[in-house]
């Protein structure tokens, strides 16, 4: 690809792009002032057409996909980490190590719950997989929502790999988390680990349901048996709490 395949890039991602669609998705992804996705700007593109030009563009240079990384319109976002997955997988160990970092200095620009999951899950969490989890516990303790959010649901591979500590260590840090965000993502993780481990899951629970926000406690255990739930919701922090 020449230096410009950027430019070709954005000119495809423009031909498809749905202005109806992208107001729909503008409320979706709550871009109004001083909501979490305040002024993010769409295209209105579906996933799977994002997805299918990310692949013919997956030989641009990592400093330009970084570039695009940094764009304002959530659609160059969403391709950028798109294709920085395609490169990440056909890459040998040092460049794999290359692209991760180059992620985590520019996690500002993975900002909105769609970016942060899908980089979380099939980048960084995998690529920690035989790696320390130092990093994990660094974007938990961060002011910024984000990195906060990429740091539990990065542990969704672990748990898939039978690895259930980091989850639970870095849910226990986010139990007093102000964010309903975190609340969900954190309860989902708990929920995953729940679905291959209910045992590690209820020790958990057991500890701490009463310290836990509603939101993150019902999705926990969402996949309980109806009158288990009902227990666990009675014991679980009062809503005047919140």
């Amino acid at each position: 690809m020449r230096n410009n395949s950027l430019i070709y890039l954005k000119r495809e991602l423009q031909a498809v792009a749905n202005p109806q669609k992208a107001k729909f998705l503008q409320g979706y992804f709550r871009t109004g002032p001083g909501e979490y996705g305040e002024g993010d700007i769409f295209l209105g593109i579906p996933g799977p057409v994002q997805r299918k030009i990310a692949r013919r563009f997956a030989s641009i240079p990592l400093g330009e996909v970084i570039r695009l990384l940094k764009s304002p319109t959530h659609d160059h976002r969403f391709v950028a980490l798109e294709i920085l997955e395609a490169k990440y997988e056909k890459a040998e160990i040092c460049d794999r190590a290359r692209i991760v970092r180059a992620c985590l200095k520019n996690t500002r620009y993975i900002n909105n719950w769609d970016l942060v999951d899908n980089f979380a899950t099939r980048l960084l969490g995998n690529h920690l997989l035989r790696r320390s989890r130092t990093i994990l516990y660094k974007l938990a303790r961060s002011k910024n929502i984000w990195e906060r959010r990429i740091a539990i649901v990065a542990t969704r591979p672990l748990i898939l790999h039978g690895e259930y500590d980091d989850t639970l260590a870095i849910s226990k840090s986010l139990l007093n988390d102000p964010h309903d965000l975190i609340h969900k993502a954190t309860g989902w993780m708990l929920r995953e680990v729940g679905n291959r481990s209910r045992r590690e899951e209820e020790k958990f629970l057991q500890k701490h349901a009463h310290l836990m926000p509603r939101t993150m406690l019902r999705y926990a255990i969402e996949r309980f048996p109806e009158q288990k739930r009902k227990t666990y919701l009675a014991r679980g922090r009062p809503r005047s709490a919140l």
